[in-house]
């Protein structure tokens, strides 16, 4: 029986969504993309207190939605920003933490590999996933800029303002956008418009990515093998967590552990919203010690039904994980998008890296609540969708 559902599952079509979706992030990196994206953001923002890490958390925003892994995006952004902060003489506990804290945003701005999984485990729209995390990646964004602005409003010295750029070279470096903006609006413009699902959807990414690097001259056959060993290796490593995942299944539904944990809860004189509270805890404490994508793969079986028995939106469930996994990518002990950033800048002690994210921390668990207590942030966008 396991053998046949890995078979099943390995064999989905809406799995060949991961692959096509990570080539098109490899591709965009590789063709320059995200040294674009932050010189744009750096001429708009870069004269205000903290510009330039503000600039990097627009550029984190605008990469994660043409990357899709947490990680990804921090590691890509490290390389672009951090170099030009510490010329800039900005703190680098609020650099590092900026860069690590921007990174998380590839978890919840579409595509994003985590709602695939979600979508793929409890038999959701993944086109209706991906339009859900625009309104709370966009919440969580701003929310970062703010967080930089009063720190940097209170101690200048953490953030020096850079040279204001002319308008001649701030409207210039709009077209440093336009790639961004094209696959974007192809991507999650189409199934939004119902022109493509999710698998079509990628696999126009993955063209458009490489249509783009051919015409910015930066395509040759060391890049597409690039792009594609490290497609491999993050497609391999996900299918490999949800095999995994699978054999976990199998011996939940075995011991039906799931549906006896939601006949209990549901017995329980308790409030639904005090039972989300205490799930929201569990991911905030257990995502400090579990990865991610494992956690969420481990955990869905189990606690998937006691949403359903509350009678909560799949969707917006889909989007609170995200939200409070994000919160253990960047604390100890296990915070990878830290440990990514604290090994591109080993000058920094990974205390001061996870340091610099604790405010962040702060924001992404007021983004979380904001959610929590008004669904439509998350609902809204997925209502419109024509499919």
């Amino acid at each position: 029986m396991i053998t046949a559902d890995l078979y099943e599952t390995f064999s989905s079509y809406s799995l060949t969504v991961i692959p096509l979706f990570v080539l098109m992030g490899q591709v965009s990196f590789h063709s320059g993309i995200s040294r674009r994206l932050f010189d744009t953001a750096y001429h708009w923002l870069g004269p205000l207190p903290g510009g330039l890490a503000m600039a990097t958390v627009g550029a984190c925003a605008a990469f994660g939605a043409i990357c899709g892994s947490g990680p990804a995006t921090a590691a890509t952004m490290a390389m672009v920003a951090l170099p030009e902060m510490k010329r800039y003489r900005y703190d680098m506990e609020l650099a590092c933490g900026t860069v690590a804290s921007g990174g998380t945003l590839g978890m919840m701005i579409p595509p994003s590999v985590v709602f695939i999984v979600y979508g793929i485990m409890t038999e959701q729209s993944i086109g209706k996933l991906f339009i859900s995390g625009i309104l709370p990646g966009l919440l969580t964004a701003a929310l970062f800029v703010g967080v930089i602005y009063f720190q940097c409003k209170r101690r200048p010295h953490l953030g020096p303002a850079a040279p204001s750029s002319t308008w001649s070279h701030k409207f210039g470096s709009l077209l440093g956008i336009t790639e961004t903006l094209i696959l974007f609006a192809l991507v999650i413009g189409g199934m939004f418009g119902g022109l493509f699902t999710p698998t079509e959807a990628a696999a126009v990414g993955a063209g458009g990515s490489l249509v783009i690097a051919f015409f910015r001259k930066k395509f040759s056959l060391k890049m597409l093998r690039r792009s594609l060993m490290e497609t491999m290796r993050t497609s391999l490593m996900v299918m490999i967590i949800v095999a995994g995942a699978v054999i976990f299944g199998h011996f939940l539904a075995i011991t039906r552990i799931p549906f006896e944990l939601a006949t209990w809860l549901g017995s329980l004189p308790l409030p639904a919203w005090m039972i989300i509270s205490f799930m929201v805890l569990f991911y905030v404490i257990a995502g400090c010690f579990v990865d991610a994508l494992a956690l969420i793969l481990l955990t869905i079986p189990i606690f998937y039904p006691v949403m359903l028995d509350l009678d909560c939106n799949p969707i917006w469930f889909g989007v609170i994980i995200v939200l409070v996994t994000q919160i253990g990518t960047i604390t100890p002990p296990v915070g990878v998008c830290a440990y990514v950033v604290g090994g591109i800048e080993r000058d920094v002690p990974l205390q001061k890296v996870f340091k610099g994210c604790m405010p962040f921390v702060l924001a992404l668990v007021i983004a979380t609540a904001l959610c929590i207590a008004f669904p439509k942030i998350c609902t809204f966008l997925p209502d419109l969708v024509r499919y």
